[in-house]
């Protein structure tokens, strides 16, 4: 699910789930923050899809038969999300086509990030009553807290133009292929440059704002548990589910 490649100085990490959307599971979570911890040698990590959708959040399809599964989702995307923070390692996301609820956690863990006008970002998972709240300590960084607020609170999707003007992607280019491309030409570009001085500075980077405090990640991440097994939370996903399972029951029909 998580594929994993060196060439000298970056490290290319692929989602690699792309029939499912590269929805996550707790399986590829820790293959994530696995592949992170060891990229030791690397000076940048690129973050890319397998297919033209970076990541349409978690898959809850497996939460219906194991009552962990949503509480090590949520637990691995916080701490995926983090590591990239405390990396030494520029990290560098190609984000094409979606980026949704846990997609959009994982971009706000990155220095950089790439997208097509097109493509699509947003926290959904509120009308599930999941909490996004896990998210908030590295989207509030990245979009300020009027926008913050209004993302974590809504439904709502935005294109990659309202998304680059509020900060969360940092360049656009007009194409899935194209995005790709852009990340690894980026990352040329940076093993190119002093590589303690590029560490310092994100380090450094990453006291001044507080990304490096774990304490509010893991407040955060415990807003997030609190939900779980709710008779709130409990009663949409039977309803996403009994929905799905309808869906899926037409197909074979025809």
């Amino acid at each position: 699910m998580i594929r994993v490649e060196d060439v000298g100085a970056v490290r290319t990490i692929r989602l690699d789930r792309s029939e499912k959307r590269n929805a996550l599971t707790p399986r590829m979570l820790d293959e994530l923050v696995a592949a992170l911890k060891k990229a030791k040698d690397a000076r940048v990590i690129v973050l890319e899809p397998v297919g033209p959708v970076f990541c349409a959040g978690f898959d809850l399809s497996v939460c219906r038969d194991d009552a962990g599964a949503l509480p090590s989702l949520l637990t691995g995307l916080a701490w995926a999300a983090a590591t990239m923070r405390a990396s030494p390692a520029i990290v560098i996301a190609a984000a094409p086509g979606a980026a949704i609820a846990g997609g959009c956690a994982i971009l706000c863990g990155c220095d950089i990030v790439i997208s097509t006008p097109d493509s699509k970002f947003g926290y959904p998972v509120v009308k599930l009553g999941i909490s996004p709240a896990v998210s908030a300590p590295l989207l509030r960084l990245a979009v300020g807290d009027g926008a913050a607020r209004a993302r974590m609170l809504s439904t709502d999707l935005v294109d990659g133009r309202a998304a680059y003007h509020l900060g969360l992607v940092h360049e656009l280019v007009n194409s899935p292929e194209a995005c790709i491309a852009r990340a690894h030409e980026l990352a040329a570009r940076m093993i190119e440059k002093p590589p303690t001085g590029l560490s310092a500075t994100k380090s450094w980077l990453g006291e001044v704002d507080g990304s490096l405090a774990g304490n509010k990640i893991k407040a955060a991440l415990e807003t997030s548990l609190s939900l779980v097994g709710s008779d709130e939370q409990n009663e949409r996903l039977a309803e996403l589910w009994k929905a799905e399972g309808a869906k899926s029951e037409s197909k074979e029909s025809r």
